[in-house]
């Protein structure tokens, strides 16, 4: 007979309590002078992070080695049981071993401990503590303490990973810290997530480039004259560039502006100076500005081009509503409904 909804929300909910109440105690750990040689030793490490782990304290090293790796420190995850059938290779001089392991005295991982410090290499043991069979051979060991598990038979483990996972976050994150990474390296390794198409460059979003596919076009040119030299681009924004004389970006010819012209204009339109019916001064984006910044700017005037320029005021490239749309990044259909 199942049990009723009480019983089944009053035994969850000491469930989450007790992993909570494990998490906390990880404090005291990570305020041992072990988790700040552990954070020391990965920083001088020139090398890899290597962790490893049996059963659900493997997933927990496997994850933490994700963790390191996207947070700019090369690490990868070896299975112990194939560690000692060949990939024991795939542990380099100067890599530093990180060793997952509630009590400390798993067969599989206590071997792979005693192979590694044949090698040479630093471990560290995430462990009940240094008594364990695992911390006894570790050059540096984190203690857990003694956790009691969630489960009912206080078997399987739940309290435990959780508070693993927690300290293996903590040491990814502080090594991290220590190693000053910057959002812009965090987009670099995440260049397909939300969070790091955010962080892009301006300059890595943009489509059109000067030198390359940009519309460019000097003040004093005649309107036909542009629009005859950019036909030759294959693929072309709406807007054309615009330069002075100084070599700075002077202003945006849009086709919006084209078509206002030969309407006010007719067929003299052509013969007009582009430098006299452009859209001076327009709205620019620096190009080694953040993507999200161009997209604030796109929104809030409602734009669908943005001139990137550097430091000196030079056109660089555009970046095009299109490029934010095929990096998820602005909704093209949302716009148009906004704007009508």
């Amino acid at each position: 007979m199942p049990g009723d909804a009480d019983d089944i929300q009053t035994f969850a909910a000491g469930v989450i309590e007790a992993e909570a109440q494990a998490v906390t105690s990880m404090a005291a750990a990570v305020r041992t002078e072990a988790f700040v040689a552990s954070v020391q030793a990965i920083v001088a490490c020139d090398a890899a992070i290597v962790t490893s782990g049996v059963g659900k304290a493997g997933h927990v090293a496997r994850k933490v080695a994700a963790t390191f790796a996207s947070t700019g420190s090369p690490s990868h995850f070896l299975l112990p049981g194939d560690a000692t059938h060949g990939d024991l290779g795939s542990v380099r001089p100067g890599d530093v071993v990180v060793l997952f392991s509630a009590s400390g005295e798993s067969d599989e991982l206590v071997r792979l401990g005693a192979l590694v410090n044949a090698l040479g290499n630093t471990t560290i043991a995430i462990c009940r503590g240094p008594g364990s069979s695992l911390g006894r051979d570790a050059d540096i060991v984190v203690p857990l303490g003694a956790i009691t598990e969630a489960c009912p038979l206080r078997l399987a483990p739940s309290c435990s990973t959780t508070a693993m996972l927690a300290l293996g976050d903590a040491l990814a994150l502080s090594v991290m810290r220590q190693r000053d990474f910057k959002p812009e390296d965090f987009a670099r390794f995440h260049p397909a997530g939300a969070l790091g198409r955010k962080l892009m460059r301006v300059g890595e979003a943009m489509t059109f480039r000067r030198d390359d596919n940009l519309p460019l076009a000097n003040a004093s040119q005649s309107v036909g004259d542009v629009l005859r030299e950019v036909s030759t681009i294959t693929r072309r924004p709406g807007a054309i560039l615009v330069e002075g004389d100084d070599g700075k970006l002077a202003g945006l010819f849009s086709d919006g502006d084209l078509r206002r012209l030969i309407v006010s204009d007719g067929d003299a339109a052509l013969s007009r100076q582009i430098g006299d019916v452009m859209t001076s001064s327009p709205r620019t984006v620096h190009v080694d500005a953040a993507v999200s910044e161009a997209v604030a700017l796109m929104q809030q005037f409602r734009i669908d081009e943005l001139p990137a320029v550097d430091d000196a005021g030079r056109a660089m490239g555009l970046i095009d509503v299109q490029d934010l749309v095929v990096l998820r990044l602005f909704d093209a259909a949302e716009t148009r409904k906004e704007r009508t």
